[in-house]
């Protein structure tokens, strides 16, 4: 199986540790890690680590960050045949906060970000085209169409219907951010535009209320259902995770996990377990337990993408586990 991620990559600022300074504890802003990271990026990264072939599509500059960026692609695995690099261009970048229970917010330095070219130029558009389709399945987040124009979101929206008359299936994230957004309205539509198009939807329902005002998860089943989504997966953090499939409304537990060091990337590595499993043939409900591991691995590390040796001596663990049981 072959999967396209598109989306945006970003330079990433994470906060380290406090340090011992002149006998006091102190938090030392400079102290930062930097490291590369997005939410489709992300979900690409842990999926090619779970077997799956994996392209990533997007935009990047001429700059040593975005050459570190193909390098780190071309080290998971994953083919970087369709990223196209503008001259003078470089990524966008952004910066992590904790607070003390692990939960995590961002900010942004991105305005110029080569990646909001994505799906505009119609020069480079039919090669895409052509690449996309080769493919199995594609993956994107309300942040490709927040980042996108409106004329290349319509472009993408009208190749996603040709896609999936010749087979194809699309997976799709919400992923609300508020910012990226000229209204509340603008998102609304172009995220019920989207699920319209996909085969998968992976929602956090902390997304689903800030942009639709969900009081309950049944809200978002039935408007999703609406959408006509056939395989919807609700994360909900530690509470269960809701999967509705031919009518019915399923909750599976979220195993509770020991040390929440930073939540960056939870709903990313989520769906990348979920899908490199359901991808593999695994069952939605199989598919759920593969995300919640990942997640669950993700979380007890600072920063988006965990180093690879370090992640894959944690899933021979879990797999050692499993034969146990």
């Amino acid at each position: 199986m072959k999967l396209a991620a598109l989306g945006e990559v970003m330079v990433e600022l994470a906060p380290q540790a406090s340090v011992q300074k002149e006998g006091q504890r102190q938090d030392v802003k400079a102290l930062l890690a930097q490291s590369y990271a997005g939410d489709t990026y992300n979900t690409a990264v842990y999926i090619a680590r779970g077997g799956v072939s994996v392209s990533y599509v997007t935009l990047l500059g001429d700059d040593p960050y975005s050459e570190e960026v193909l390098t780190r692609l071309a080290g998971e695995g994953i083919d970087t045949s369709a990223i196209v690099r503008l001259p003078g261009r470089c990524p966008g970048l952004y910066m992590i906060q904790n607070t003390p229970d692990g939960e995590r917010y961002f900010t942004y330095w991105r305005g110029e970000a080569p990646a909001r070219e994505l799906f505009a130029d119609p020069a480079r558009r039919d090669a895409l085209k052509a690449h996309l389709l080769q493919m199995d399945c594609l993956y994107l987040s309300g942040i490709t169409l927040a980042i996108m124009s409106e004329e290349a979101r319509a472009e993408l929206l009208s190749f996603l219907g040709e896609y999936r008359a010749q087979g194809g299936r699309v997976a799709f994230d919400s992923n609300y951010r508020p910012r990226l957004w000229a209204s509340k309205d603008a998102a609304r539509d172009a995220v019920g535009q989207f699920l319209q198009q996909a085969d998968m939807a992976l929602l956090t329902f902390e997304d689903e209320q800030a942009l639709w005002g969900d009081k309950r998860p049944g809200s978002c089943a039935k408007r999703n259902a609406g959408f006509g989504v056939a395989e919807l997966v609700i994360k909900r953090g530690a509470e269960p995770v809701l999967l509705q499939r031919e009518g019915e409304l399923t909750a599976i537990d979220v195993p509770p996990v020991s040390s929440v060091v930073d939540t960056t990337g939870a709903g990313d590595s989520f769906n990348a377990g979920y899908l490199a499993a359901r991808l593999q043939g695994a069952t939605p409900e199989q598919s759920i337990a593969a995300g919640n591991r990942c997640a669950a691995r993700v979380i007890g590390h600072r920063g988006a993408i965990i180093p690879r040796d370090e992640y894959l001596a944690a899933v021979a663990t879990d797999a050692l586990a499993d034969v146990a049981c």
